[in-house]
């Protein structure tokens, strides 16, 4: 996004070190005029009366759930008078309570299931990601003309399997619980050597797909 021709640009964040790792990724070639914002899209004062050309809302609805939850039927329409000609948006298919038919939907379901249960022992919120079709629904709901969407495979690799596993250990540190949080630490040693595992053989855990829509407003 950086590196794409711009007037100015403002980039949203709810989390605190996101919006941090964003400012260092960004630091050499952002301009004066170029804004990092931190707030949740439930304030409406957050870009109240602004106004662009384009939004890319980069997988926002799944992780909207973790800053203000069941907010997600309400946010299609929050970025409508944001959009004067373009909004694209990102997403991932849900694949946590999705069924598994073949050995690689299941170590990812497992994968998502094990994360979510860390998270939510400790106080987390999981993200909770949408379909599609969901999406394309709120978006003319809301007052947007939906003109093209497009599927991509997804092929996971070691970084996501370590990602997710290990994003649990510190949460696991701090369970009052120490038999529980053994028991849930060797279960994700057991969860990661199998997902390992499979790459090793297949040469990625092909599952699911994310998603991106071009709308515009109606």
């Amino acid at each position: 996004m950086a590196g794409l021709t711009t007037e100015r640009w403002t980039a949203v964040s709810g989390a605190q070190r996101h919006a941090m790792q964003v400012r260092d990724a960004v630091e050499r070639v952002r301009r004066p005029q170029d804004r990092i914002v931190l707030g949740n899209w439930a304030d409406p004062a957050l870009l109240a009366d602004e106004r662009y050309d384009t939004v890319l809302a980069d997988y926002l609805l799944g992780a909207i759930e973790g800053f203000a939850p069941f907010y997600q039927h309400r946010l299609l329409a929050r970025l409508r008078p944001l959009t004067g000609s373009r909004l694209y948006f990102i997403g991932l298919a849900p694949y946590v309570n999705q069924p598994a038919d073949d050995p690689a939907a299941r170590l990812v379901r497992q994968i998502g299931r094990y994360r979510d249960s860390c998270l939510l022992l400790s106080d987390d919120q999981p993200y909770r990601e949408y379909p599609a079709e969901w999406v394309a629904d709120h978006l003319e709901a809301s007052g947007f003309k939906v003109l093209a969407a497009q599927r991509f495979p997804i092929r996971y690799k070691a970084r996501f399997v370590n990602s997710q596993i290990d994003m649990c250990l510190p949460r696991l540190e701090g369970l009052a619980d120490r038999n529980l949080a053994r028991a849930l630490r060797a279960s994700g040693e057991t969860l990661r050597q199998a997902a390992l595992d499979h790459i090793a053989r297949e040469g990625s855990i092909s599952h699911g797909h994310d998603y991106v829509i071009a709308a515009e407003p109606a």
